[in-house]
């Protein structure tokens, strides 16, 4: 069964659209990471500063692999180095810390981060309808 991973980014007012923009600069760069099914970026339409990234995940291990792999470091403004330290990640501590990309293609000293804090919250599927299509 499919696990939900939930980024809960917190940007400023302004600094949504950049947030959108680094992730459209990096689409697809999870798609070939084994037991990935996909991500959704989900903007705020209520006045929140809140953005979340949705991620399905075939199970535990399959993310954990992704997330102490390279192409983590990677899309995360950590060069080809990896994981993180305590302070960041997507850890089952917390989130992230807000001294980074988040996810958004940053390369170290390339970009600033979009992010004023982040928090990732994890589900299992228990239930549900496919609905129309």
């Amino acid at each position: 069964m499919s696990i939900i991973k939930i980024n809960a980014i917190t940007v400023p007012a302004d600094g949504g659209d950049e947030l959108a923009r680094r992730f459209a600069a990096r689409a697809g760069a999870v798609d070939d990471q084994d037991g990935f099914e996909g991500f959704e970026l989900l903007q705020p339409t209520d006045g929140r500063t809140t953005w979340l990234v949705v991620t399905r995940w075939r199970d535990e291990a399959s993310f954990d692999a992704w997330l102490t792999g390279p192409a983590f470091g990677r899309g995360h403004g950590h060069g080809a180095s990896g994981g993180h330290g305590q302070s960041g990640g997507h850890g089952q501590s917390g989130g992230h810390g807000a001294g980074h990309g988040h996810g958004a293609g940053q390369a170290v000293g390339e970009e600033r981060p979009v992010a004023v804090s982040s928090e990732l919250w994890s589900f299992q599927v228990a239930g549900g309808s496919p609905g129309q299509r």
